[in-house]
């Protein structure tokens, strides 16, 4: 198998939390560029995973000049997806970007129409597609075991759980709040499990209730207020073309207890399912009522000594795949336009206080 190089832009926490290590259980793919605007952590990165042939740069454009690199990791500030992946994808690289898509569905159509006009592979972070208890649910509902599914949530919740590094604070270079941050996982979840990416009307609403707090509890520690410019929740409720309706809630700071994030409930004609504490699906069989647990664990063999795969893992390893042998990303960029037009019309619906047509 040939080589496959790539870039890495962004060196900060999701390069070396999630990508990096994931890439570098991949023997036959080799980090030829590190690029960040800090050069002290694009060197970091190099002494960890590069090789002798790895080079440092503090410009992505300098990166993309080299024409041996086959494909760039975008992990920058939302603000600049669609920049760094357009122009990425002009050079003739693949491209795979963190989530969300773009900062506005503008920037993620103009990526879209960049992946088609260049002929360029174009997958987008959503690695929780790949958890086990997420393949087993999306196989479950393409048996039709749920039925029509016509109503779900998406969750989001944390109680007391604000990032305070980077720029998750600062609305211009984020975009949002927890709506963009961690609420686009849960949305994207449940629109791939219920298969339905024809949104109809968004009704929203966001709030700036607890971002304003001195000396906060926090799990990362007390924010500043001056600089929590985002909603601390936001909450939305989607009407599909056919009928179907969802309810999507999500939040870094709520007085709350019920939190799980990168989850959903999902309701159908046949039975529902929920990923709240573990996968459960209920139902009805001969007049009685059921709930099953579903055991996705690999575990239960004495010495077993098989290869469990990170979903990290698993999203870089068919991210390179895809360009192994030229076929669909996992994450299709037609997928990720539509949460990004949701998060969208939530935060339109918000500072207009109506209802947004996407029709």
């Amino acid at each position: 198998m040939a080589d496959i190089k790539i870039g890495i832009i962004g060196c900060g926490g999701i390069a070396n939390g999630k990508h990096l290590p994931a890439i570098s259980k991949l023997n036959y793919v080799k980090i030829s560029g590190f690029c960040d605007l800090i050069k002290g952590r694009a060197e970091e990165c190099l002494k960890k995973y590069g090789n002798v042939d790895s080079r440092v740069y503090t410009d992505y454009l300098d990166l993309l000049k080299d024409e041996s690199i086959d494909a760039v990791y975008v992990c920058t500030p939302n603000s600049s997806h669609a920049e760094i992946s357009i122009k990425a994808m002009e050079s003739g690289k693949h491209v795979m970007c963190e989530k969300p898509m773009a900062i506005n569905s503008k920037e993620a159509r103009a990526m879209l129409d960049a992946s088609k006009k260049y002929n360029k592979k174009l997958n987008i972070g959503y690695q929780n597609r790949y958890r086990p208890e997420i393949q087993f649910l999306k196989r479950y509902c393409m048996d039709d075991g749920l039925g029509e599914v016509y109503f779900a949530k998406a969750h989001a919740i944390r109680r007391r759980a604000v990032p305070t590094w980077g720029v998750f604070l600062d609305e211009k270079n984020q975009g949002g709040g927890s709506l963009i941050d961690i609420g686009t996982h849960s949305l994207d979840l449940t629109l791939w499990l219920m298969n339905n990416y024809k949104p109809k009307t968004v009704l929203g609403q966001t709030y700036h209730k607890l971002n304003k707090l001195e000396n906060a509890a926090n799990a990362f520690g007390s924010w500043d207020p001056e600089k929590f410019t985002v909603e601390d929740s936001a909450f939305g409720y989607i009407v599909m073309e056919n009928g179907a309706s969802i309810f999507l809630e999500t939040s870094w700071a709520l007085n709350i207890t019920d939190v799980g994030e990168s989850k959903c409930t999902l309701c159908g004609t046949k039975g529902g399912a929920d990923l709240n504490k573990g996968l459960k699906i209920n139902g009805e069989e001969y007049s009685k009522l059921y709930i099953k647990e579903i055991d996705v664990s690999a575990g239960g063999v004495d010495f077993y000594g098989g290869k469990v795969e990170a979903p990290g893992e698993i999203e870089s390893r068919l991210f390179m795949e895809s360009i192994l042998n030229d076929t669909e990303t996992f994450v299709k960029p037609e997928e990720a336009l539509v949460v990004t037009e949701i998060l969208e019309a939530i935060y339109t619906s918000a500072k207009l206080g109506e209802v947004v047509n996407m029709m």
